[in-house]
Formats: structure tokens, sequence, C-alpha cells
């Protein structure tokens, strides 16, 4: 490591205003590690080159970093064999054979319901509760643009805060990476201090308990109510995937397919936690946990649909293969954060920010700031885990080094990485909402866009309460 100075913020900085430029995490993030290792050895850009390669494959020399990237398209293999087999028609059968649905309040309960217990990945929670929800939105004359917001209010901020998914395995190494000890005790502490998305959750149940319709989604249930769900020379957003799911259900489709798989990773993952941390749940291993409980549920699944002759094993293990594929993107973005928090750590970019912020912005005003910082970032690149790979590795570095609680700063970048990418109109997860809701994109943007401006205020002063108690 060498003596931090100004230049040692050059990566990381290097790499958010890329990101926001191009919104290219990957390359950002490249060109971030890049500039680094030429500022560590103090070599040509040519040289910088071979350093930089030679750093992201180091990234796999940390067993813990290497499960969870394998774990990332693990868990994209299990989320398409789950598809594939039928798990998810078969429980949106099962959900309309038991005629729990008869009213329009109901019908939005369920959508919410189905977002806050189907928690695997957000994007599946979006298609899953798209799916369910829509026929039972249209017949009850609800809006779509309001099913659109309702599910993207309960798929991101419900899976911020489980450590046994997708998302929880990835904050987990970028806290390992930043020489956390116990990342799963600061992750666990953190969560109680998520205050955008425990708002946003909170707000989107009050919305449904005292049908509130705010400016543009007003007008969009007014537009409903007369028979009209899109407004004239507005473009539904309607992916094959989501079509494919309103497929009649075929008779060996079962809810089973996809209920046991989550139950198996949510008995498996403390389990696994409590094994390797022999006896202490704290002090286990959340690589190993993760990647295990992911196996043992991709495990049961094909059990289950083997004992069905539900598919062959050639077909099993080509849904897997193509659905690891479909999550190798998120894989990358994992290994190159990783590599640039090592560089960044070796220039000590950590240290240099907090002796700048401990001299010049007030302790009470850290937490929103960061809160609002990591939302601009979310916002412009449309993506709260490209967010998570630039904010984590830096802030807690900044957070050790003014020996204050990594957990609030983790939380201040995690609720403002939700905020911009649930307000971005180029965010992924609120693409999919749009689709899964059959509705216009920027339909849906108009009408998200006050809810998550009121909770991200409510977010803003909460994080400034906390600052000022703590601080």
């Amino acid at each position: 490591m060498i003596e931090p100075n100004w230049m040692s913020v050059l990566p990381p900085l290097l790499a958010i205003i890329l990101a926001i430029i191009t919104r290219q995490v990957i390359l950002s993030l490249s060109v971030g590690i890049w500039i680094g290792y030429c500022l560590l050895g103090a070599v040509n850009p040519i040289a910088g080159i071979g350093l930089a390669i030679e750093g992201i494959i180091y990234v796999f020399n940390d067993a813990g970093d290497t499960r969870v990237i394998v774990f990332t398209i693990v868990v994209g293999g299990l989320i398409a064999t789950i598809e594939q087999v039928g798990g998810v028609r078969g429980f949106i059968h099962l959900l309309e054979n038991r005629s729990w649905v008869n009213n329009a309040v109901r019908a939005k309960w369920l959508a919410y319901c189905t977002g806050i217990f189907i928690f695997i990945e957000s994007n599946i929670t979006l298609l899953i509760a798209g799916a369910i929800s829509r026929p039972l939105f249209d017949r009850y004359k609800i809006s779509r643009e309001k099913l659109a917001y309702i599910i993207d209010s309960t798929s991101a901020p419900i899976c911020i805060m489980i450590p046994l998914n997708a998302w929880g395995a990835v904050i987990l190494t970028l806290l390992s990476s930043s020489e956390i000890e116990e990342p799963i005790s600061v992750f666990m502490l953190a969560i109680p201090f998520n205050f955008y998305p425990i708002s946003a959750i909170v707000v989107a149940a009050i919305v449904i308990w005292k049908n509130i319709d705010i400016g543009p989604m007003k007008a969009a249930q007014e537009r409903t109510e007369q028979g009209e769900f899109l407004w004239p020379n507005a473009t539904p957003m309607v992916d094959p995937s989501i079509l494919s799911q309103e497929q009649e259900t075929k008779e060996d489709d079962r809810a089973r397919f996809m209920l046991v798989p989550i139950l198996v990773m949510v008995l498996a993952m403390p389990s696994f936690l409590l094994i390797t941390g022999n006896g202490d749940m704290a002090a286990g291993s959340g690589s190993t946990s993760v990647l295990w409980s992911v196996l043992l549920a991709l495990l049961a699944t094909w059990i289950l649909v083997l004992q069905k002759k539900r598919a062959t094993i050639d077909k099993l293990m080509q849904v897997f293969l193509k659905g690891a594929g479909g999550l190798l993107p998120v894989a990358m973005i994992l290994l190159f954060a990783l590599a640039l928090g090592d560089v960044a750590n070796l220039l000590g970019t950590g240290v240099f920010v907090a002796g700048v912020v401990q001299e010049s912005i007030p302790s009470a005003l850290l937490l929103p700031l960061l809160f609002l910082c990591s939302g601009f970032i979310a916002f412009s690149i449309g993506s709260s885990w490209g967010t998570f790979a630039i904010m984590i590795p830096l802030t807690i570095q900044i957070a050790l080094s003014l020996d204050l609680s990594p957990s609030l700063f983790l939380a201040a970048v995690l609720s403002g990485s939700i905020f911009g990418d649930h307000a971005s109109p180029i965010s992924d997860t609120t693409v999919v909402a749009s689709m899964a809701s059959a509705t216009d994109h920027i339909d849906h943007v108009r009408t998200q866009l006050p809810y998550a401006l009121i909770s991200g205020a409510i977010a803003t002063f909460g994080f400034l309460a906390v600052s000022i108690l703590a601080f």
C-alpha cells in the first residue's frame, strides 16, 4: 500500500464518471482498475494493462470471492430451471384454483404479498407477480400502472434485505473484500437502517390500504375505470418470456417445483452458517453458505423433476447452462468490482477520503450525503448492483478509517442504490416491472416517481436523524 494522496481517488472517481456517461458498468470498472494499477506500479499505460489483467485474475485467489461468483452463475441456472419445469405456472394455477382473490383490494394485496414472499431474485419476483396479478387487475379495473408500482416496490426493496439470495451474496462478498471480519453481522445490523427499502414497502402497503392515487397515478386509475387499460399511443412492454407464462397450465406443472427450492434455501442458509461458524451463525462463512444453499436447492429441484419425469437430465443440463449464461453479466460486474476494490485498498483510497471527509463535512451529514450520492449514481447508470460495486468498498474504507459504524454506512449506500434504481427509467428492474405489467414504460416511471420521492424524503430524514444521534 502506498502513501494515500489525491491520486488514490482517481480509480473509483473515473469509474463513477464513466459509468454515468456511458452506462457501461463493466467497461467503467475496467478503466478504474487499469488507472489504479498504473498509479500503484508507477508504470506506463501499456504496462498498466498487464498489471490490471493480473489484478482481475488475482481475485480468484480468494476462495470466498470465487464462491460467490460461482453462486451468481448457479442461481441463474436455478431460476431458469424453476421457470422451465412449470414451477411458476403451477404456483399461478394453485392461486387461481383456491379462489383467494375475488375483489380489487385482494388483487392488490396478492401482487404485494407475492413480491414479499418470492425473494429469489428481483426480476423473477416481478415476472411472477405480474403474471399472477395482471389478469386480475384488468378484471377489477385497477390500473396497470398501479400494478407496476406495487410489484416494483416489493421486488428489489425486499431482495436487498435478504442475505440468502444473489443480492445478499454480492453484498457479503463486497464487505469481505473490504476487510470486514464479520460481514454477516454487518449486513444484518444494517437491515433496520435500510430506510428507503423499508419506507418503499410501507408506503406501498399504505397506498393499497387507503387506496391512495397521486398525480399521474390518479389519472391512470380514472382512465382504467372507463375501460381503457392504456393511454392512446401508449406502447405496452410485453416480453416473450412473460407471454410464455400465460400459456395454458400443463397437467404436470406443480407449485412445488418453485416452493420447495425456496424452502430449501431458506432452511439451508442458517444451517450452513451454523456449520461453517462452528455453532456461531455470525462467524459463519456467508460465501460458503449461500453457494451450498443454492446448490442444495438446485439438487432438490432436479430430484423433484426427475421423480415426476418432467424432464431428462440432458434437458435439465441445457436449461441450467442457458440460465447460468443469463447471469454471466452480473458475475462479470462482481469480478471487476472486487478487482477495483483490491486496487483501491492498496492505494489507500478510503484512508485519504476519510481524512478529507473528517476535515470538511459535518458528521451529521455523512449518511444523508452517502444516501443521495448513491441514489444519483444508481439513477444515472440504471443499476443498483453497479452502484454497490463502486460505492460499498469505498464507503466501508471510510467508515473503518473514521472508526464509525460500517453497518450504518452500508445501509446508506444500499438504500441510495435502491432509491436511484427505483426511480431510474433505464433501470432493468423498472423495465421488467413495465413488461410484467404490460404497461407503457414511461407511464410506469411517471406514475411511480411521486411515491419514490416520498419514500426517498423519508429515508433522507431518517439518515439525518441517525447521523445526529449516532455521530
